[in-house]
């Protein structure tokens, strides 16, 4: 199926490229959580780009602990480890970066027109397929790593979800009436998040910035949003230089929201 590329100026960056990534790659059964994987493997020094993948996780978590649906041989259950040399500020700046390689691979490898909510949700027809959590471990007041965990709802059918997430969820066999190749989806999504991660590394946030409001499903919209210091409204409007979401509210002022949860009207 033929692949939508990005409505910007740039192209996708891993399109028929093969990760060096992908040799990292440990391919596991069953685990409580690819993140938790990962982590262990980064404390014992593995390399920036080692990832992990299981069949299944019997404890998968988004954001803020949420239980994240992994059942088995249905998903691509993943996390990598990053170690790049950044300011702590810089970091919710990963978890854009990540959506963009994300959504730029399964558009290219499955043809759903995927979308990218702010600020870690992938949607197809306005329901949720893919999650991603960056989590990062600090040592004598800097980054030591960040492991990005992406989850990816392949191969499931409607029965494969909960009651109360068949409204909300949904897969790329769902959307695109196909079974995914895991492994050809995997290896695409780390050839992506390898390009785009040395893009960023090298040109700084513009480019993924552009790239993340070419595939945004927030831009132009009504969000109703909360933070611990704040809950508000507005049409949100881009991001800014640090990857915080612009809303612009009824008075015509310009709102910057950096983290906490939102919802499209």
């Amino acid at each position: 199926m033929m692949s939508n590329k990005l409505t910007s100026n740039r192209e996708p960056q891993g399109e028929g490229k093969t990760s060096r990534w992908s040799v990292l790659l440990h391919r596991l059964d069953t685990v409580v959580s690819t993140q938790e994987e990962a982590k262990r493997l980064a404390e014992s020094g593995a390399s920036e780009g080692t990832a992990v993948m299981a069949e299944e996780q019997t404890g998968g978590r988004g954001r803020m602990g949420r239980k994240w649906h992994s059942p088995p041989g249905k998903g691509i259950w993943m996390s990598v480890v990053l170690r790049p040399e950044l300011p702590l500020a810089a970091t919710p700046q990963l978890t854009l970066l990540a959506g963009v390689a994300v959504c730029t691979a399964i558009r290219r490898v499955t043809g759903v027109e995927a979308g990218i909510k702010w600020p870690n949700d992938l949607l197809a027809g306005g329901r949720k397929i893919c999650g991603i959590l960056v989590e990062s471990s600090l040592r004598e007041g800097g980054l030591h790593y960040a492991i990005a965990g992406i989850g990816i709802s392949a191969n499931l059918a409607v029965e494969d979800y909960p009651e109360e997430l068949r409204g909300v969820a949904t897969s790329l066999q769902i959307e695109s009436g196909e079974p995914v190749d895991r492994i050809e989806l995997a290896e695409a999504v780390l050839a992506e998040l390898e390009a785009w991660y040395s893009v960023y590394l090298r040109e700084g946030f513009a480019p993924v910035r552009e790239a993340w409001e070419s595939l945004s499903v927030t831009l132009g919209r009504r969000i109703i949003f909360g933070t611990p210091e704040n809950r508000g409204e507005g049409q949100a409007v881009g991001l800014d230089e640090n990857g915080a979401l612009l809303l612009q509210n009824e008075r015509g002022e310009i709102i910057s929201v950096l983290s906490g949860e939102i919802e499209i009207i």
